[in-house]
């Protein structure tokens, strides 16, 4: 007790002393602690490097277990893969089979070309769209036109940069459908309303509001199974459809090519045959 008693007070006497030099002589104490900390700093550096040292090891073998732990998952998962990947290779060669056994025809593939609406043509008589894609980029008359809720209508008049579309809902529209559930075929007809009409239905048919209309992909304009809709009934056997897409609010479309000859969608091919056809007459 007494070491201590003797040590606090020699330190409040050295304290006293350089508040008094601090307030007496500034530039001599100002040297005193730069000689001070001139000759320390080496010291704290020294004791400081050690233990950096040891942090970074500990970081190190904290980074080489996590490092450790992921390579194991992901081989876990490059192993699933893998089997995934065997299984695939399997069913696609059972596939091509089968396909060969029943003589089996597939449909042709489908391409695509995105356009932005520029225009609503739509008025009293007439429901349509200007888009901005062409035969320059491989658009032509009968093209049908979607979203990402389902089909809008049909090209029907192409330029070299724009071409315009027919809505589902134009009077001259008319699309082969088929409702999902019952299976009954169907045309939607178009009569500038917002809600185009279901006709030839078979005289038997019974469809439950809210059943999903989809394109039947007969007279191979459109794909099969594009959505259109959903039934309204009228009562009385008759039937309409609210489209799926909000065809007030239309700022990007994209034309579905259905009718390939010879393999993959060719835009530069399109535009060198427009042209050949446009000299010949």
């Amino acid at each position: 007790m007494m070491a201590q008693r003797f040590s606090f007070a020699i330190l409040m006497m050295l304290s006293a002393i350089l508040l008094i030099l601090g307030r007496a002589q500034p530039q001599m104490v100002e040297g005193l602690r730069s000689h001070a900390i001139d000759i320390v700093a080496p010291v704290v550096d020294g004791i400081h490097r050690p233990i950096l040292a040891v942090s970074n090891a500990a970081d190190d073998l904290v980074h080489y277990f996590t490092l450790r732990s992921e390579n194991e998952q992901l081989r876990a998962a490059n192993a699933q893969m893998k089997e995934w990947q065997n299984a695939v290779a399997s069913l696609q060669k059972e596939n091509r089979e089968l396909r060969g056994l029943l003589h089996f025809k597939t449909e042709p593939g489908l391409a695509y070309i995105s356009a932005r609406v520029i225009a609503d043509t739509g008025g009293a008589f007439a429901r349509g769209l200007i888009v901005t894609a062409g035969r320059q980029d491989g658009v032509r008359e009968g093209m049908a036109a979607t979203t990402g809720d389902g089909l809008i209508g049909t090209v029907t008049e192409v330029g070299e940069w724009s071409s315009r579309i027919v809505l589902i809902t134009d009077l001259n529209s008319r699309i082969p459908v088929t409702i999902s559930g019952s299976g009954d075929r169907a045309i939607v007809s178009g009569d500038n309303s917002p809600t185009p009409r279901l006709k030839f239905l078979p005289q038997d048919a019974v469809l439950s509001p809210g059943a999903v209309v989809v394109t039947s992909g007969h007279g191979g304009i459109f794909p099969p199974n594009l959505p259109v809709g959903n039934v309204v009934d009228h009562g009385h056997g008759q039937y309409s459809l609210i489209p799926a897409a909000d065809l007030a609010r239309l700022n990007y479309v994209r034309l579905v090519d259905f009718n390939l000859r010879g393999g993959a969608f060719n835009p530069v091919a399109s535009r060198v045959s427009a042209e050949a056809h446009g000299r010949k007459n």
